[in-house]
């Protein structure tokens, strides 16, 4: 056969070769028609809008940041280099399915041995010069498709790359909202803790001056102190607690801890939350959690790489050639006399290689089957996670109108304790409980206002948002932000 017609046949062999190993389909996973969870609160099964859900908290200082780190923050950037490198790594296994063409020229000075064998015809010139420049090919057919699955599984890992970069992001947003509530619970807890110390230090006053006239005890004072200092004592560790939030906020905006105090020490109130919250259905989740969506591509690399390594059950064929000019004098070395090749078909096959190949194929299937067990519970930890905070945000809302009213009951008891004691109508006890009962009201409705917006922080990571429109790379997930939250 020749050549032409061995390359012919070999091409449309591999062009209708078939790839070894099982073709990839997507598991099909049920999920509930429904929340088990019951909405209430706000909460509706509406289709959800979550690009930039930081924006139903209206403020504008969030949105900055949330800007910012999206720009800036490292583990983003690291995730994004990632998604890079898998590209590139594609791009080295799909080189395998094109020929291989190199190129060199080579010079060397070389003598031939006096004794050596068979005898040199007399008069040979032992010291001689070659001159060689040539072209080397090779191309490996890809008949059984191995290099095929190599590239589907690479492709399959670009996807895992995308979806983990953007998983990053939602959970980056989660965490820089997190901590801007923080932040400001803590300034509110300050707020009042002090608005408490400057009551309790005119209780005080006005115990030690009834004390003083004969009108009560000393016991009196030094309750009223207790309760004053105990109060005073708060105020350090709620101040260390900002500080701690806004160095975190700092951190993931790759900044020195510190870079961020002057602006978010300004006193803002929590971030409040919107009057309703679409949620959507269990099945839309699948489709908008990037971690669920990077599961399933390592599932589909995991399958692709069954048949990498099936492929190997079988021979290779290549093609080879090389084309050279050789000679032992540069002054004839481009003649046409010079000129040397070789061209023709290889085929290699492995027979027996100890059931290495047969391991590998097994080691490849148990892998298939613990990506298959990981893509299925992280589908459940995804829908535990959605039911989970959708019943904390609803329960924390009742908790928080529950507090609310005891606030209000404890401020009035206050000023009624406080009003008797003056009047010498009731003893200081009642004065006390109410200090405490207010002061302790107060701080628990501020903590509940930060869990029900931290619950609502929670509810948007775990129904993915942030991503939706967003492009994998920087540039474009900076551009949705600035144009959504700014």
């Amino acid at each position: 056969m020749k050549p032409t017609m061995f390359i012919t046949a070999a091409c449309l062999a591999l062009m209708a070769g078939c790839a070894v190993g099982p073709n990839y389909h997507q598991p099909e996973l049920s999920t509930p028609s429904r929340w088990s969870s019951p909405l209430a609160d706000g909460e509706t099964n509406s289709p959800v809008h979550l690009t930039a859900w930081w924006r139903n908290f209206n403020d504008t200082n969030l949105d900055s940041l949330m800007a910012m780190a999206v720009q800036s923050n490292l583990t983003l950037h690291i995730a994004e280099v990632h998604v890079r490198e898998a590209r590139a790594a594609r791009g080295v296994v799909a080189s395998r399915l094109w020929p291989w063409v190199g190129s060199s020229v080579s010079y060397s000075r070389n003598r031939w041995g006096q004794n050596s064998f068979p005898p040199l015809p007399p008069a040979t010139e032992l010291d001689y010069n070659l001159y060689n420049a040539g072209f080397d090919a090779a191309w490996e057919l890809d008949i059984f498709g191995g290099t095929r699955r190599a590239v589907q599984a690479a492709s399959a890992e670009i996807g895992a790359a995308e979806y983990n970069q953007r998983a990053v992001l939602v959970s980056l947003l989660a965490e820089v909202a997190r901590n801007y509530i923080g932040a400001r619970s803590y300034q509110k807890r300050l707020a009042i803790a002090l608005e408490n110390i400057q009551v309790q230090q005119e209780i005080l006053d006005l115990t030690s001056n009834r004390f003083q006239n004969g009108l009560s005890s000393d016991l009196d004072v030094q309750q009223a102190t207790a309760v004053l200092t105990a109060t005073e004592a708060e105020v350090p560790t709620l101040e260390t607690g900002f500080r701690r939030s806004v160095y975190d906020l700092a951190v993931l905006m790759a900044q020195p801890p510190g870079a961020l105090l002057d602006e978010i020490s300004p006193q803002k109130p929590i971030p409040l939350t919107p009057p309703t919250v679409p949620v959507g259905l269990p099945s839309d989740l699948l489709q908008r959690r990037p971690d669920v969506q990077h599961a399933e591509r390592e599932l589909a690399a995991a399958t692709a790489r069954i048949g990498q390594a099936k492929a190997d059950y079988f021979p290779k064929f290549s093609l080879t050639g090389f084309a050279a000019l050789e000679s032992i004098s540069a002054s004839d070395w481009f003649d046409y006399g010079s000129r040397a090749w070789s061209a023709g078909p290889t085929v290699q096959w492995e027979l027996f290689e100890a059931g290495r190949i047969r391991a590998n194929v097994r080691v490849q299937n148990a892998r298939q089957e613990q990506a298959l067990d990981s893509y299925q519970q992280t589908v459940l930890v995804a829908l535990e996670e959605t039911e989970d905070a959708i019943t904390a945000y609803a329960r924390e809302q009742v908790r928080r109108k529950s507090l609310s009213e005891s606030v209000e009951a404890n401020r009035q008891s206050l000023e009624l304790s406080t009003q008797l004691y003056k009047s010498g109508l009731a003893d200081f006890l009642g004065v006390l409980d109410s200090e405490r009962s207010l002061y302790a009201a107060q701080d628990a409705l501020v903590q509940s206002d930060q869990t029900v917006s931290l619950n609502l922080v929670q509810l948007y990571k775990a129904l993915g948002g942030g991503w939706e429109t967003a492009e994998p790379n920087r540039e474009a997930q900076l551009s949705s932000t600035s144009k959504s939250g700014l």
